[in-house]
């Protein structure tokens, strides 16, 4: 992926999606990129009300299409919410969870925001239909906006796994927030860590293994760093032994972070039944904004 030209957000009207309308606004300013907000009408679950308009159905259709356009046209228009950037708007008659997601994959959308939905144990249960069929079959960054902008991303969290797409998410994060401040996290373990310990391997030993684990992953994370163009002041590297969930969410604390970004491998079919699992974990219990990037490398 290159520089980001084309920015897409998806709104239902409530505010978690606006939230996601406002980042919008932000990133394409700053990254002066096209602009396009849609909002799916859901008439398709209209579907057994139908019969009752009758003649009249494609009226109402109509009319509904018409209303949503001009609240929305007038969210768009307010000085104070588009920081000049002047958006097109889009209207769909299908369900979100279907059109937002098609709309992704066949245009030119360099980035895809949606709102979270739910808040709490609900969040935990079910992030929301349109952000969940977007994370499991997008090719595109997407970005799932829980909090209200009221700047641009000031601290970054990138975890990173040194996948093939690691380099790409630092380089997405750097589009998505160019003056914010990197912190690049590994997350390790030792190779049959418990297994040593069942051997009778003193943990002095263990001790040892864990530090040059810590090394290596430091080197790597440099190196990375590196190859995705960033100098030695727009980042700091943290290598840490346990478990990733866990420590993601601790560091995301610690440094203060606004937003999370992590990779999703391929779009293969298992990614239809299961996001990632520490991705899924982390998007659920971490109450900051979360960039997905996917490898599109992977099948």
């Amino acid at each position: 992926m290159g520089k980001i030209l084309h920015v897409f957000a998806a709104t239902d009207l409530s505010a978690t999606s606006l939230h996601a309308v406002d980042r919008g606004f932000q990133i394409a300013k700053s990254t002066h990129a096209c602009y396009t907000v849609m909002h799916a009408l859901g008439l398709d679950a209209l579907g057994p009300l139908k019969s009752l308009f009758g003649e009249k159905a494609d009226e109402v259709t109509r009319k509904a299409a018409e209303h949503q356009r001009s609240v929305l046209q007038q969210l768009l228009d307010e000085p104070g919410r588009n920081q000049g950037v002047a958006a097109h708007l889009t209207i769909e008659e299908g369900l979100a969870s279907t059109v937002i997601p098609a709309y992704a994959a066949t245009t030119d959308a360099d980035l895809v925001l949606v709102g979270a939905k739910g808040q709490s144990v609900w969040r935990r249960l079910m992030l929301g239909s349109t952000a969940s069929h977007l994370l499991r079959k997008s090719r595109i960054p997407v970005l799932v906006v829980k909090n209200p902008c009221t700047k641009p991303y000031r601290r970054v969290l990138i975890a990173l796994d040194f996948s093939p797409c690691s380099v790409q998410a630092i380089r997405v994060a750097r589009e998505v927030a160019p003056t914010a401040h990197l912190v690049l996290l590994n997350v390790f373990e030792v190779p049959f860590e418990g297994m040593l310990q069942y051997a009778g391997v003193s943990q002095a030993e263990i001790h040892r293994y864990q530090a040059e684990a810590h090394q290596r992953a430091l080197r790597s994370l440099h190196q990375i760093a590196n190859a995705a163009g960033l100098s030695q002041d727009d980042y700091m590297a943290i290598a840490d032994h346990g478990q990733a969930v866990h420590k993601i969410l601790r560091h995301e604390t610690l440094a203060n972070c606004d937003l999370i970004v992590m990779g999703k491998h391929g779009t293969h079919v298992t990614e239809e039944l299961l996001l990632g699992s520490v991705t899924k974990r982390v998007l659920s219990e971490s109450d900051t904004d979360m960039l997905v990037v996917v490898d599109r490398h992977m099948p």
